[in-house]
């Protein structure tokens, strides 16, 4: 209570100076906005002066701080000149605290000199403790006021809100749909082509040793026909892991990291950092992200090491794998456009960096609920 009642004076008088600034900016960015070179700047400026206000709402009620803006439309110059009302509120109860003090130091050198008496004193502790509540309650409903403008002119409605997460879900649905579908056909193709023919083959080696009267072929067929059999089973453990990593179910994402890093054709370096483990459905994403990157850089990019570092962040935890090939990666292909899809169904975050020749930067971010 005492830190509340101590942030919120502060908040309100910072806030009647750069109200003052504010007014200042909106004047000068409306001589310079007919210049379209710099109507970007000014809108990550407006940006940005709004952002610091809402952390400094937030700071004078003890609350984190709120998450960015992502856009400078005129909602936000409108609440850059809205908030001339609470600055200049806000300056007055400061000016009227300022004014209390200054006469609280009058009296204590009245009672110091002996020039006052008794009750003069007890009329003016009372009418002092009196005034302070007043100010003080002038403070909060300023600094409600300036948080209601916040929210009305920055935040989104509820309706409006809730309009853009039904739009989102609607097309992450959509989206998994269609790449469960993609799996499926990828899943068909690797059975088709690899293991359907490598059992035809098989079959054909044991028909051939079945009707050799020598012994000694009878004897090389199956020893060759036996070890397609390993080959298969392989290929079918290959398969299943890129339909599910069972080992998760018994097995730390890390411990299944090494896995692909072993079994990669590139050199796979995994950088570990002490982080919360997500849930199954985060920890197969990531798993998915990595076998993909690993994939696509041993066949296109030409890289001679991969880095997977993990750890935690803001929301939960964080994957960037980086590798140091030709880059060029196409964000929109199958492969890196089905991981997105995966990744925004947990509501995470998938962003691709890979400028030719510099190689290719994967981040993932997903939360830990």
């Amino acid at each position: 209570m005492l830190r509340r009642w101590t942030r919120i004076p502060v908040a309100v008088a910072a806030g009647a100076v750069t109200g003052a600034a504010e007014l200042l900016f909106l004047l000068v960015a409306g001589l310079v906005v007919m210049f379209p070179l710099v109507r970007g700047q000014v809108a990550g400026a407006a940006r940005w002066i709004a952002d610091q206000e809402r952390r400094r709402l937030a700071w004078a009620r003890s609350e984190p701080a709120p998450p960015p803006l992502r856009s400078a439309g005129p909602r936000v110059f409108g609440y850059l000149a809205a908030r001339a009302l609470p600055a200049l509120l806000g300056g007055l109860v400061t000016a009227l605290l300022v004014t209390g003090v200054a006469l609280a130091g009058i009296v204590v050198r009245s009672v110091l000199a002996g020039t006052m008496t008794v009750p003069g004193l007890l009329g003016q502790v009372l009418l002092g403790i009196t005034l302070l509540t007043l100010n003080l309650q002038g403070f909060v409903t300023v600094a409600g006021l300036d948080r209601r403008l916040a929210r009305a002119l920055l935040e989104s409605s509820t309706r409006e809100e809730l309009e853009r997460r039904i739009g989102e879900l609607a097309a992450s649905r959509a989206e998994v749909v269609a790449a469960v579908d993609v799996e499926r056909q990828r899943i068909e193709r690797d059975l088709h082509d690899g293991l359907q023919q490598r059992l035809v083959a098989l079959g054909m080696l044991l028909g051939r040793a079945r009707r050799s009267p020598d012994p000694e072929r009878t004897r090389a067929l199956l020893d060759q026909a036996h070890a397609d059999a390993q080959r298969a089973v392989e290929e079918m453990r290959e398969v299943a892991w890129r339909v599910y990593p069972s080992a998760l179910a018994h097995s730390s994402l890390d411990e299944v990291l090494a896995m692909v890093a072993q079994r990669s054709a590139v050199p796979v370096r995994i950088d570990l950092a002490p982080h919360p483990r997500p849930g199954r459905p985060a920890e197969t994403a990531l798993y998915f992200v990595a076998c993909e990157a690993v994939t696509n850089t041993a066949k296109h990019g030409a890289a001679t090491v991969i880095t997977i570092a993990v750890g935690p962040n803001a929301t939960g935890v964080e994957m960037v794998i980086t590798d140091d090939g030709v880059g060029g990666a196409d964000p929109d292909g199958s492969g890196l456009h089905g991981l997105a899809r995966r990744v925004a169904a947990l509501d995470g975050r998938f962003e691709v960096r890979s400028p030719p020749g510099e190689g290719t930067t994967i981040r993932v971010e997903l939360p830990c609920g």
